[in-house]
């Protein structure tokens, strides 16, 4: 199992826009593409994606920009890599509107993906946004 790049430069942008302002002070996109070294076009497409999935609150005009839609440790790592990618699922098995494997009907596996994939998303929710915008030295 693997992020794509994309899901993992939202977590990298989402860190790095919780550690400059978390939820009181409006980024652009440009310091923000600046400060994390992602190129403008990517962090502006992740702002729209991240937004529209709630997790970014974003105004136009002067005094615009974008600021975390709600505190740093109530936005998890399952909540950015689903706003990028759509919802975890590990098989086509458990993903309830695909029915594309050809040993679907007889597969013994089948029943205990959901399982693993509980397991899975339940990892990547226990870990906060403001975990990982800490500071190293702060984590030990």
């Amino acid at each position: 199992m693997k992020l794509s790049s994309l899901a993992d430069y939202a977590v990298v942008m989402m860190s790095a826009a919780a550690r400059h302002c978390g939820a009181t002070c409006r980024l652009n996109a440009t310091t923000l593409a600046e400060e994390t070294g992602l190129p403008l076009p990517t962090v502006q497409k992740l702002v729209s994606r991240l937004s529209s999935a709630g997790l970014l609150e974003s105004a136009r005009g002067t005094g615009g920009g974008f600021r975390l839609a709600r505190p740093a440790a109530a936005i998890s790592l399952a909540d950015i890599v689903e706003a990028v990618e759509g919802p975890i699922a590990l098989t086509a098995c458990v993903d309830g509107g695909k029915h594309d494997c050809c040993v679907e009907e007889t597969c013994r596996v089948k029943p205990h993906w959901n399982v693993v994939n509980g397991a899975v998303k339940g990892a990547l929710a226990s870990v906060s946004l403001a975990s990982l915008s800490a500071n190293v030295s702060e984590i030990a």
